[in-house]
């Protein structure tokens, strides 16, 4: 895919600087450009590429002012990092757009789909799914009985989304995640064993969410394990039964949060966070990495971390004394042995 510098100059309401003819056909970083690429400089830290640099097309800012003459075509906009984030936004379009349906994919004759939209090979809509207009539903996708997703909404490769789930409109699920397995519920019996409780909950994912890879979100035992409109989710997270996750919150991979947790609104939790289940984590609340949370928090926009976890100034303090332990233990060492030779 090809494109010049008046195109994509039109498209951005930037201003030419160079040649309007110069062609692009892939993007890169300033650092590694080549010839035929776009890229982009907003951070004075690269800056000293743009006088090197082999790229084609460099998108700059308004007001940067240039030391050293450049060989690359520039367009001048008003903020060039968001004007090459909406250039990625195209691209990334491009890259994923897929109409029609492939061979091969089980379809029950009372599912309703709507307009347009794609559905790849081998993928299988259950009993009364419905689906809204242009969502992609890419190869080996499982969709069960009764769900329902909403328009616009992308389901990548390998993604099973359970009976009951509802997917909003313009949710992106990527691959092999699963919506909607069974929560750890289980009763212990007076012999040492385990009697599996039956969850018959659903879960809700609400509109303009986003699921990584690998991620797993379980049903409710009862009502609906929830996340609200607008949630990012990292890559290989846990999300247990009857969690319910505030509007905007952002949750980075690895972190695990146990049953019946309430995450308050735009909250931002660090990779490989630990959360107990059954507190409250109040709106705002930003959780360092590795954290472990073992109770509410309820002061709203508030620091957080280690583990357990205590505000976040303490911790750092904390981990001060840690770096200090060795020492101090080999001082007390050879006080306990003064005091010993004294006696």
């Amino acid at each position: 895919m090809q494109f010049s510098a008046e195109q994509i100059a039109e498209l951005l309401n930037g201003k030419i600087e160079g040649n309007p003819h110069t062609t692009v056909t892939h993007l890169s970083k300033i650092e590694e450009g080549t010839e035929g690429s776009l890229s982009f400089v907003s951070n004075p830290k690269y800056e000293q590429y743009l006088y090197s640099t082999q790229a084609s097309i460099v998108i700059v800012d308004e007001s940067l002012l240039l030391q050293k003459p450049v060989q690359a075509t520039l367009i001048r906009v008003q903020n060039a990092y968001s004007a090459f984030t909406t250039l990625l936004k195209i691209y990334y379009g491009f890259k994923t757009e897929r109409t029609g349906r492939e061979g091969e994919h089980f379809i029950h004759e009372s599912a309703l789909i709507g307009e347009g939209g794609y559905i790849g090979a081998f993928a299988y809509v259950g009993k009364n799914v419905r689906i809204g207009n242009n969502v992609r539903i890419f190869p080996h996708v499982y969709i069960g009985d009764d769900a329902t997703i909403g328009d616009n909404s992308v389901l990548y490769p390998h993604v099973t989304i359970y009976y009951d789930c509802v997917v909003g409109r313009n949710v992106i699920i990527h691959a092999g995640a699963v919506v909607g397995s069974d929560g750890f519920g289980f009763a212990p019996q007076k012999d040492g064993s385990y009697d599996k409780i039956p969850q018959i909950g659903n879960v809700i994912v609400e509109d303009d969410v986003e699921i990584g890879a690998n991620t797993v979100i379980d049903r409710a035992t009862m009502g609906s394990t929830v996340i609200h409109k607008g949630v990012k989710l990292d890559n290989l997270i846990q999300i247990a039964h009857n969690v319910d996750i505030g509007d905007h919150s952002v949750i980075a991979a690895q972190t695990g949060i146990s049953g019946s947790t309430k995450i308050g609104k735009q909250v931002i939790v660090g990779g490989q966070v630990g959360i107990v289940g059954h507190i409250s984590i109040a709106d705002g609340s930003q959780i360092q990495a590795q954290s472990g949370v073992n109770r509410s928090i309820l002061i709203a926009n508030a620091k957080w971390g280690g583990s357990p976890f205590a505000p976040y100034t303490s911790e750092l303090r904390s981990q001060v004394v840690y770096a200090k332990l060795p020492e101090l233990e080999k001082r007390i060492l050879e006080l306990e042995k003064k005091l010993k030779n004294q006696e």
